[in-house]
């Protein structure tokens, strides 16, 4: 449980997610994972806007 009420710390792993996307050139929805991102050796960069529901 309190791996779940804390969240991350600085310096551990963020753990493998799977979100839905929008490609506007193709007009179509896909998914993308941290997982193919890292074996695609790909930068990625997360961040958290606590409390807004505006587009960033």
């Amino acid at each position: 449980m309190s791996e779940i009420c804390c969240g991350l710390q600085v310096g551990q792993d963020v753990p493998d997610f799977k979100l839905e996307t929008y490609e506007p050139s193709k007009g179509d929805f896909g998914e993308i994972s941290l997982e193919t991102l890292k074996s695609n050796k790909k930068w990625t960069i997360l961040f958290f806007y606590p409390a807004a529901f505006t587009f960033v």
